[in-house]
């Protein structure tokens, strides 16, 4: 058989979507075949590719070159006459990746060897066998849920918004592709928390209606997709003899993310055969939520006892200060328990190849504000030294971080791209918040009793799922209600700032302005992107952000498995870097605030000044730091409650202490250079930092520098002019 009886067109002979077409033949070649495909390879990605038969299990670290081993290994293999590129099918996890190893395929020389991703080589087989095995037309492939979940949950009479509907997708799809049932799910779920909102036993019954509905519909999902073809291949041994007969070799890459629904198809394919290769790194799972286990991985060896084991270490990606960091977080990983500890996989010890580099950088701010702020400047350092935006990266642990980076990013004039997720004010429940909110101020009346600005924002807000403590599991709950209680803090803060008599009205016009602040190009600009949506990606630097308790590891990691996922996460974040790393966290969440933020535990031992266990409570652990004290008004001596009173050193009930004159000098300076800057007022100072200043009169930029409110960014953009405004004031 020479062909690919799975294919639905002929195999493309010019360009298209998957890449560049053949390329013009190359001149004659003298050299053997070995050096052709082999030459540039080390030894141990030599050793993988110039081993083409037999179970092969290659662990290849972050940065090692392993698509390179892999397709080396393919193109070998059918150079050779070992393989028949019509029979060999390399799978891998996402569409991008398997572009690339397609592309790279081509560039070898062997451009219609299969490379797919498991749901895409399913569906083929499923379009080519579904006639003869089912009979009839293929049922339309539905390509979102949201719309098929919110009517099974209407049909049993349960509220659901978009939040919850994402959270449900998200459990059904985990529950598919680890092979349970509605029927089974309610057993096998336990442990799973609420997922969007919901007990497990309405989750069962959700699952079993969103069958139902897509039955109605005559539509199926991707699980289903890959449900039906280990179905048929079960049931039907004609179907699963001319699958063994069609692929006789298969390559697995990030075979630490397989779940167990794509493993039985694997197993289908080979139907007891051992010509596989498949390639993991189990210290780069991150995907447990949705059924990845690396377990496949690890057991390997004690599946195909005789396979040729090969560890790929030689880190070519990043420079030996960031491997040694991204080395010692896994090596400082301490026990979590006889299954913790059975779950948690030796690492591989990474040995970096590129010449020396920049030390990794730590810096602590004093604010999320602050942060952003000097995460900004360093990233204009960067591009005027000659760093292209498109190599540098900000990676958070939650969409719900981006706000403040989108923000330091546009007040910068920075351009920048977000990955994976929406920005802030585009986002559906902060869209509706601003609705909501713009039809209250239309609703108020003269009459309407006066009610607290902040207690008013909650009260509305709260239709939309805010509530006063964040819930305790993750996914899009955890992301909707991050994003209105930076509302609420928000409207806090203005009041604190502005007095008593800023409005409803007065808050809508702030959020409209402060939306159009936001806007800024987005192609080849900085990239925002969380943890999760960063692998398999690389940039030249690297800015990992919010490094705090609660946040690194994530609150609702409440599990010592849980926190070893959220460490992997963190050394995926670390070896995205190729040079310049920069790890930041703030002790507080607003600028004034509280300072009871303390660094991640994973820094324990990592940044300077640090041992082992000093960021956690527990036996031998260092002792906590003491939580600031709440400053006290300099002119009543009353303890301070909002982080505006901090910042301007007094509480509202205190007259201010500045001259008139000074500030009125210092709005207008403001005023001007916002107009200039074509930016909002508050982009340059808030109120409350206006006040500070004036009160505080600074006569250096050191004395600048400590007040509340102005970081390095806006001391380096304002702080002379600042300086002459006073002076002017001074001298009249």
């Amino acid at each position: 058989m020479n062909t690919d009886i799975f294919q639905t067109s002929a195999l493309p002979t010019g360009p298209s979507q998957d890449g560049p077409g053949p390329a013009a033949p190359p001149a004659p070649d003298d050299r053997s075949l070995e050096e052709r495909v082999l030459g540039g390879l080390d030894a141990e990605q030599r050793e993988v590719a110039s081993t083409l038969n037999g179970p092969m299990c290659v662990l290849a670290g972050a940065g090692t070159g392993k698509t390179r081993a892999i397709t080396h290994r393919i193109a070998y293999g059918v150079h050779s006459g070992v393989y028949s590129p019509q029979r060999l099918l390399a799978v891998t996890f996402t569409a991008r990746a398997a572009a690339e190893m397609r592309s790279r395929l081509r560039d070898l020389g062997v451009g219609n060897v299969q490379a797919r991703t498991f749901h895409a080589a399913a569906l083929r087989q499923l379009q080519f066998f579904w006639p003869q095995a089912i009979g009839g037309a293929l049922p339309n492939l539905l390509d979102h849920k949201a719309q098929m979940i919110a009517e099974a949950a209407r049909r049993l009479r349960l509220s659901t918004d978009r939040a919850s509907i994402r959270d449900l997708a998200s459990e059904i799809e985990w529950a598919k592709v680890s092979m349970l049932t509605p029927a089974n799910y309610l057993e096998k779920a336990q442990g799973r928390g609420t997922p969007g909102g919901f007990d497990l036993t309405a989750v069962a019954r959700v699952f079993q209606s969103y069958e139902d509905v897509k039955t109605d519909r005559n539509v199926i999902d991707f699980e289903d997709v890959l449900l039906i073809t280990v179905g048929i291949l079960q049931e039907d041994p004609k179907v699963a003899a001319t699958v063994r007969e069609q692929y006789r070799h298969f390559v697995v890459d990030e075979y630490q993310d397989v779940s167990p629904l794509q493993q039985r198809l694997l197993e289908l394919w080979l139907g007891g055969r051992d010509d596989l290769c498949v390639v993991g790194d189990a210290s780069q799972t991150i995907y447990s939520f949705t059924g990845a286990s690396p377990k496949h991985l690890l057991g390997f060896k004690a599946q195909y006892p005789d396979a040729t084991v090969v560890k790929l270490v030689r880190d070519y990606r990043s420079t030996p200060q960031v491997v040694k960091l991204a080395n010692e977080l896994l090596a400082g990983r301490r026990s979590g328990g006889p299954a913790a500890d059975a779950a948690w996989a030796t690492p591989l010890q990474l040995v970096a190849q590129r010449p020396a580099g920049p030390a990794p950088q730590f810096t602590e701010c004093s604010d999320d504000e602050a942060e952003a702020a000097t995460v900004a400047v360093r990233i204009r350092t960067l591009l005027d030294a000659g760093t292209p935006a498109s190599q540098i990266a900000v990676l958070f642990r939650t969409n719900g971080q981006s706000e403040a980076y989108e923000q330091a990013l546009a007040a910068a004039g920075i351009g920048y791209q977000l990955r994976g997720g929406e920005r802030f004010f585009a986002r559906k429940e902060v869209r509706d918040a601003i609705l909501q909110l713009r039809a209250a101020t239309r609703a108020a009346t003269e009459t309407d009793a006066p009610e607290p600005l902040g207690q008013l924002v909650r009260d509305i807000v709260s239709s939309l799922g805010y509530t006063d403590k964040a819930p305790h599991s993750g996914g899009a709950l955890r992301e909707r209600w991050e994003s209105l209680a930076a509302l609420v803090a928000l409207a806090d803060e203005l009041v604190a700032s502005r007095g008593a008599q800023f409005s409803l009205a007065d808050f809508v016009n702030e959020l409209q302005e402060r939306s159009l602040a936001q806007h800024a190009p987005t192609v080849q600009g900085v990239t925002l992107a969380s943890l999760h949506a960063a692998k398999g990606l690389e940039w030249e630097a690297v800015f990992l952000v919010g490094l705090s308790e609660g946040l690194m590891p994530i609150s609702f990691a409440d599990t010592p498995e849980a926190v070893d996922e959220e460490r992997r996460l963190l050394y995926v974040g670390i070896t995205r870097a190729k040079e310049y790393l920069h790890l930041s966290w703030s002790t507080a969440r607003t600028p004034g605030g509280r300072a009871n933020r303390k660094p991640s535990r994973f820094l324990d031992g990592l940044r300077p000044d640090s041992v082992a266990g000093s960021s956690i409570r527990g036996k031998g652990a260092a002792p906590r730091r003491k939580a600031a004290v709440p400053a006290s008004c300099r002119v009543c001596g009353s303890m301070l409650s909002s982080g505006a009173e901090r910042k301007v050193g007094r509480c509202n009930q205190c007259p201010p202490t500045y001259e008139e004159q000074t500030f009125e000098a210092l709005r207008q300076w403001r005023k001007e250079t916002a107009l200039e800057a074509d930016v909002p007022a508050f982009v340059v100072f808030t109120d409350a930092t206006l006040t500070a200043i004036a009160e505080a009169r600074p006569g250096t930029l050191e004395e600048l520098a400590k007040l509340p409110g102005v970081g390095a960014s806006k001391l380096e953009k304002y702080g002379e002019d600042v300086l002459a405004v006073l002076a002017g004031r001074s001298a009249s």
